[in-house]
């Protein structure tokens, strides 16, 4: 069997698309750590459309955590193919990545940062990637943080942290010489570019004041959004890709059609051309963000963790459930949507009703399970910040607080089984799982709000309808 790879490009099929640019003739204007299936469906296509114009935005990936990535595109020459779900599914090969570093290879990645073609540093490392406390600063307890606090004073010095790479490669283009550039998060996270700046000057001002002077001065890091709705790999698409393509591909990946990549118009230098791949430059992107952290994403959890609990294993299976999918759209038009400013020229109704139809396309199989991951580091920013903005406002929250109240009885039923969970505080959540009250109380999680007698009532009768199978618990 033939492997995906520049020399069996050829061998593809006139039906699938792929690079038509040299790819000898690319250099790598961007370091991405990070990546996985969402970047390489996403960001990487984009700069993969403008290289058929601009051969200088090709792309260096960075794994820290896993070889997986390397292994499999590595001797692909990056190569791989993404599916687009539709009714028709359309196949193409994309070609921007050049290769991808690991953390065993340090010095590679230093200087992929510190070169001279690098431009952008961007990221989609997660909310748990950016090691942050709860009220988004940096957290100087987390242990990669504390390890690399340490290793900094020592030669020689391999960051545990996507921080730490970012003050180590951004240290070394000062002592280089070389000029600024854009550090360009695009991780759910609400600010996500102010919040990842703050971090980085924190760390670079513990270990190196003169170079977080020079990044204050030199580095920018605008804020952005990106979304578009990426399942998981499974062995059934690779068996599509093969039968398409008749290649193998040890990595391909899938996600819809649609795509959204808000970018704040705020760099060190030169600006990517990316309209041409659908991006938006906006001077703010908060009411975008905001947008689809709260309807979208939060809307997705929601589906999560109440689907799983009645058996379910797709988003879009999901939402063949009558009940459930009423209850998620009186969710987004009524407690969520209030809390959103809409941005500039998009129709909010319109958008939840798009949101909606995304959510039910039967040709993607977004595993529930797989939205699950992380609840502790994505509650914050999908559903605790709407509460918190409704309680303000004196806005009923007993409907917002059903997932909430979903997400605790379904670590209630992983520590009950021994399940293990995918989450950054596994071990403390499944610990008091068995008392909601005490996950409530972890103000790493939930800040002041479990000390809120209108929040813990609510999260009560949430509970107690959840388990007599309503999805609306009563008016207070």
């Amino acid at each position: 069997m033939t492997r995906l790879s520049q020399a069996s490009l050829p061998t593809l099929p006139s039906s699938i698309g792929r690079p038509t640019y040299d790819r000898t003739a690319v250099s790598a204007g961007v370091v991405h750590f990070g990546p996985g299936a969402f970047h390489r469906a996403h960001q990487a296509a984009a700069f993969d459309t403008l290289l058929h114009e601009d051969p200088r935005w090709g792309v260096i990936g960075v794994s820290l955590n896993s070889q997986a990535v390397a292994e499999a595109l590595n001797p692909q020459d990056g190569l791989y193919t993404l599916a687009l779900l539709e009714e028709q599914v359309e196949y193409r090969v994309l070609g921007a990545i050049q290769r991808v570093l690991t953390r065993d290879v340090p010095a590679g990645i230093l200087g992929a940062l510190a070169h001279e073609d690098t431009r952008i540093i961007s990221s989609t490392v997660t909310e748990k990637g950016h090691c942050l406390s709860a009220d988004g600063s940096l957290d100087f307890a987390h242990p990669a943080i504390v390890a690399d606090l340490d290793g900094s004073r020592a030669d020689g010095w391999v960051p545990a942290s996507f921080t730490g790479w970012l003050v180590r490669g951004l240290q070394a283009r000062r002592l280089g010489g070389l000029p600024g550039l854009t550090v360009l998060s695009c991780d759910n996270l609400t600010d996500n570019g102010r919040k990842l700046e703050a971090a980085t000057l924190a760390l670079a001002e513990a270990i190196d004041p003169e170079t977080a002077r020079w990044i204050s001065g030199q580095v920018t890091f605008p804020n952005a959004m990106v979304d578009s709705i990426t399942p998981a790999i499974d062995d059934a698409l690779r068996a599509r890709i093969l039968d398409a393509t008749g290649l193998e591909d040890a990595w391909p990946i899938q996600r819809e059609r649609f795509t959204q990549w808000v970018i704040e118009d705020r760099f060190a230098g030169e600006r990517p051309a990316l309209e041409s791949a659908g991006v938006t430059f906006s001077t703010d992107v908060g009411p975008f963000e905001t947008a689809k952290l709260r309807l979208l994403n939060g809307a997705h959890s929601s589906l999560a963790y109440i689907g799983l609990g009645l058996g379910l294993e797709t988003v879009a299976e999901a939402m063949t459930d009558r009940d459930l999918a009423g209850f998620v759209e009186r969710l987004m038009r009524e407690d969520i949507a209030p809390s959103v400013t809409t941005p500039p020229g998009l129709d909010l109704p319109a958008y939840i009703t798009d949101v909606l139809a995304r959510f039910a396309n039967p040709a993607i199989r977004h595993l529930l399970s797989q939205i699950a991951w992380d609840g502790s580091q994505k509650l914050p920013y999908r559903l605790l910040d709407t509460v918190r903005d409704a309680m303000a406002a004196g806005r009923p929250i007993d409907r917002l607080a059903v997932p909430i109240a979903a997400w605790l009885r379904f670590l209630g039923r992983a520590a009950r089984k021994g399940i293990t969970i995918t989450d950054p505080l596994a071990g403390p959540l499944l610990q008091r799982a068995g008392d909601w009250r005490q996950v409530l109380a972890m103000r790493e999680i939930f800040g002041d709000l479990g000390d809120d007698a209108r929040f813990v009532r609510s999260v009560d009768r949430a509970i107690s309808s959840l388990e007599e199978g309503f999805l609306t618990p009563s008016p207070v």
